[in-house]
């Protein structure tokens, strides 16, 4: 079973170690030692966590689709040429590049600062492990 140390923890939640360390001692997180005698999170239960306490930023757009990976963001750079344009966002921590043509940008008032929902909608995820 994986186990992540405090500091591991702290970087794949986003926040310090003092922070998985209150989580801790207010019993939202148990603990463990590891062979070294340090203290560790459970991997599973580490996910749940993660997953539990997202902030998830409401689609604005009041649209039903079928793609579940949503990203609401803001749109951060557009590099633009006659035909086709790429669109830079940031959604929470994440970087979306999207590239499109030109005239869904202006169709679309697309601007660096404009809020904006990057869908995703993928039949191949590629998912690797360190």
């Amino acid at each position: 079973m994986p186990r992540f140390r405090f500091a591991e923890a702290a970087k794949l939640l986003g926040v310090s170690d003092d922070t998985v360390r209150r989580w801790v001692d207010a019993g939202e997180l148990s603990s463990g030692l590891d062979a070294s005698g340090r203290k560790v999170v459970d991997g599973a239960e580490l996910a749940e966590f993660a997953r539990s306490h997202a902030n998830e930023v409401p689609d604005p757009s009041g649209i039903g689709r079928s793609a579940r990976n949503r990203f609401v963001g803001l749109v951060t750079s557009i590099v633009i040429d006659k035909v086709m344009a790429q669109v830079e966002m940031q959604c929470g921590p994440h970087r979306i590049v999207s590239l499109m043509s030109a005239e869904a940008v202006r169709e679309l008032g697309l601007e660096p600062g404009s809020l904006a929902v990057a869908v995703v909608k993928a039949t191949t995820v590629m998912v690797e492990t360190p």
